[in-house]
């Protein structure tokens, strides 16, 4: 397990309403009755909390995009964050295509993946590892090489900050313990402050597990029957029956990654990343995609990119005599 200040991103979770449900969300968007959204007020609150942090400051849901103050929230936000440190991660809904210009003026950095391709698959978040590994020595020395905790980011969300996004999420879907209070340098905590936290949500989670995955277009969410019984009437998924109850069958493709990696090694075809898959989304924007120096791309408002023509196709030497 590591620091928050060895992460690449700090995610600040705007809203849990998204324009999909996709199966296995990590921030379970299409399980609420009521969802979870930053206030302005609680919003200035986190970007205020956050002052010093050298890292990036991530924008996640749901979709930040759709939030009820995201004009407001994003002016803010260029008062007290650099540009080239601030993320946003987005589908690009249809209908909000009016705020490409608060888009890249807030954000130097930008994740898209509208979840549109069949084989972009999540993991199941909901198999509560402590039903599939009883013995709690165990259990935590998996959850310790965690591939999420490891790779993925903290977050901040209207229950406080938490070492891990799915810890964070995990708390307002399951009605669970606050976060840490918003304390001046709280993102210094190290992996001796997580102790409550990950007793509390890492043990509903599977993300540890090398567990078969869920394509994301499914719709369904894997869930564990301990699980199932605590989110009957939380969980609108739960309460509609749009859930599978997981029958913990590991997958033999993670299973090697995780022994080849230690534990942590990044999770394997991760489609979404293409760059042409990305372009495209874009390009519903009218915004075009630059790579910057973090290897985040840098949305750019397609008029103020000079047109390249493409390269002519090359030509063998005897030709060119």
């Amino acid at each position: 397990m590591r620091a928050i200040l060895q992460s690449d991103t700090l995610q600040v979770e705007w809203t849990s309403r998204c324009v999909l449900s996709c199966s296995d969300c990590t921030h379970f968007s299409g399980s609420y009755y009521k969802h979870p959204e930053l206030s302005f007020e609680q919003f200035k609150d986190i970007v205020d909390s956050l002052e010093g942090y050298p890292g990036m400051i991530g924008a996640i849901g749901g979709d930040p995009v759709i939030t009820k103050d995201f004009e407001k929230m994003c002016l803010y936000a260029q008062t007290k964050i650099p540009r080239a440190h601030h993320g946003l991660w987005t589908t690009f809904p249809k209908g909000y295509e009016h705020f490409r210009e608060l888009i890249c003026a807030t954000f130097g950095n930008i994740l898209l993946n509208d979840h549109t391709l069949s084989n972009i698959m999540h993991a199941p978040i909901l198999v509560a590892i402590d039903e599939v590994v009883p013995d709690e020595d165990d259990m935590f020395l998996i959850v310790d090489q965690c591939w999420l905790a490891n790779r993925w980011s903290p977050v901040v969300n209207g229950k406080g900050a938490f070492f891990c996004e799915v810890a964070g999420s995990m708390a307002q879907l399951f009605q669970g313990s606050d976060g840490w209070k918003l304390e001046p340098g709280w993102w210094k905590k190290t992996p001796k402050d997580y102790g409550p936290q990950m007793n509390e949500f890492c043990r509903k989670c599977g993300c540890a597990l090398p567990l078969e995955r869920r394509a994301s277009v499914d719709g369904r969410d894997d869930i564990s029957p301990g699980n199932m019984e605590k989110l009957k009437g939380k969980s609108r998924k739960v309460d509609k029956g749009k859930v599978v109850v997981s029958e913990f069958k590991m997958d033999p493709e993670l299973q090697k990654a995780q022994q080849m990696g230690g534990g942590t090694a990044l999770y394997p075809n991760q489609v979404y990343k293409d760059q042409e898959y990305r372009r495209q989304i874009a390009a519903k924007y009218g915004i075009v995609l630059v790579m910057n120096e973090r290897g985040y791309w840098d949305p750019r408002l397609k008029e103020t990119v000079p047109y390249i023509p493409p390269a002519p196709p090359a030509q063998s030497l005897f030709h060119i005599i």
